[in-house]
């Protein structure tokens, strides 16, 4: 399928690795040229370049944390007047309810709340004016369904959810569209670390750990970023103008609900 997107211009945060590196080469390969931005430089300079090189299309990085104004700033300022925005950033650490004070819930909101909401504001006036624009947020299927280890991010991505429900119907006239994905667990260092975390606390191995979660997905198996990706592309594309404000798990099935 042609995506009808080639040429156009994209933001993809915390694309360095895992599911917004999946977003980044669904969207090159889509022929969109890439702006990339993580925290670390050398592993986002490696994979800017093998997207240059498989896929042919420009790309820009910026090595900044969006979780700070001077990040978001620089970041914004590589961007210019994008078509295609993907806010993405890593969850908080796990844990239960009596372990966070208010510092953590700052921190929370900042990182999956607050920064994709600034990039939001920066960018949709210029997509508005050029009438047509993408925005695909990347939050968790814990807004569905919340998990309760995960209570920082279940709070900071269920606020950023409510906020795109408002503002996607405000902006939809002017032909730009904003969604959400919601993965479940992928193959990411994400992933990783809340096996590991498991495996720690229950005293068996990373695999042990990985095949226990695993089991409860009916899929049986955790999910890849290319099909990720290729889910975050098609968002972006110009088939999907008629999709506003929209929840979309990608968690082999493991949220167990009817709608």
């Amino acid at each position: 399928m042609d995506l009808g997107i080639a040429g156009k211009r994209a933001l993809v945060c915390a694309s360095s690795k895992g599911l917004g590196l999946g977003c980044a080469e669904a969207l090159a390969e889509a022929g969109v040229n890439l702006v990339m931005n993580a925290r670390g430089e050398e592993a986002l300079l490696a994979a800017a370049q093998g997207i240059r090189d498989t896929y042919g299309v420009e790309v820009t990085t910026v090595a900044a944390d969006v979780t700070t104004a001077e990040g978001q700033k620089a970041v914004l300022d590589a961007a210019g007047n994008v078509d295609i925005l993907v806010t993405n950033a890593g969850g908080p650490p796990p844990g239960m309810w009596s372990d966070w004070e208010r510092e953590d819930f700052i921190k929370a909101l900042d990182a999956n709340m607050l920064a994709p909401i600034a990039l939001m504001k920066a960018l949709l006036p210029g997509m508005m004016d050029k009438g047509w624009g993408r925005v695909v947020n990347i939050t968790s299927q814990s807004v569905k369904a919340p998990i309760a280890v995960l209570g920082l991010s279940n709070s900071a991505r269920a606020g950023l959810t409510g906020y795109v429900a408002g503002t996607s119907r405000q902006v939809a006239g002017k032909g730009v569209t904003i969604n959400n994905l919601l993965p479940g667990i992928h193959a990411t260092d994400r992933a990783v670390s809340l096996d590991t975390g498991v495996a720690n606390q229950q005293g068996i191995s990373l695999e042990e750990a990985k095949a226990q979660r695993a089991a409860t997905i009916p899929a049986q198996r955790y999910g890849t970023r290319q099909e990720f990706g290729a889910a975050c592309a098609f968002l972006c594309s110009q088939h999907a103008g008629f999709i506003v404000g929209q929840n979309i798990l990608l968690d082999g099935g493991a949220t167990n609900m009817t709608l």
